[in-house]
C-alpha cells in the first residue's frame, strides 16, 4: 500500500494570509489545483484555502431560525455562524476566507487512510507535516493519478 510520502505533491504552493482572495483565485485556476495550504511569513501551516471557500463568497445568505416568545428572540441556531458567513462572503483577503481547522497527515500514512479522511470530512487538500514542517500535500488528484498508476 502506498503511502504520503509516495504520491504527496513535494513542491508546494503556499500562500499568506494578506493575499487577495481575487489573487488566490487566479493561482487556483492557473495551476489547475483545488486548494493551497496557508502559511504565515515564517512557513508555519496556519489554514488551508480550497475552491470552495471561494464559492462560498457567491452563496445565499443563510438567516439563523428564531423563535419569538414574549418579544424574546431565541436563536435556534448559532447566531455566530451567520456572522462567520458574512465574514466569509464579504472577505477580501485569504485571511477572511481560509479554514484554521488543520487535518494534516505525517509521510507515513497509507493512501487508503488519506482516502478515508478526504472522502468522510470533504477535503481537497491534504498537508503533509513532519516534525510539525509542512513537506508536501495531497490533493484529490495526486489519489487518482496513483490509482490510475497502480492499474
Amino acid at each position: 500500500m502506498h503511502t504520503a510520502k509516495e504520491i504527496m505533491t513535494r513542491e508546494i504552493i503556499s500562500v499568506e494570509p494578506e493575499m487577495e482572495v481575487i489573487e488566490l483565485a487566479n493561482l487556483l485556476w492557473e495551476k489547475r489545483i483545488s486548494g493551497v495550504p496557508v502559511v504565515d511569513r515564517s512557513g508555519k501551516l496556519l489554514g488551508v484555502v480550497t475552491e470552495s471557500d471561494l464559492i462560498d463568497q457567491s452563496k445565499n445568505v443563510h438567516m439563523p431560525k428564531v423563535m419569538t416568545i414574549l418579544d424574546s428572540m431565541i436563536f435556534l441556531e448559532n447566531p455566530n455562524k451567520l456572522d462567520q458567513e458574512i465574514k466569509k462572503m464579504t472577505g477580501t483577503k485569504v485571511k477572511d476566507i481560509y479554514s484554521e481547522k488543520i487535518v494534516t497527515v505525517n509521510e507515513d500514512t497509507p493512501m487508503s487512510e488519506i482516502a478515508t479522511i478526504m472522502a468522510d470530512r470533504s477535503l481537497h487538500t491534504l498537508p503533509v507535516v513532519k516534525d510539525d514542517k509542512l513537506i508536501g500535500v495531497i490533493g484529490k488528484a495526486d489519489i487518482i493519478r496513483n490509482l490510475y498508476r497502480s492499474s
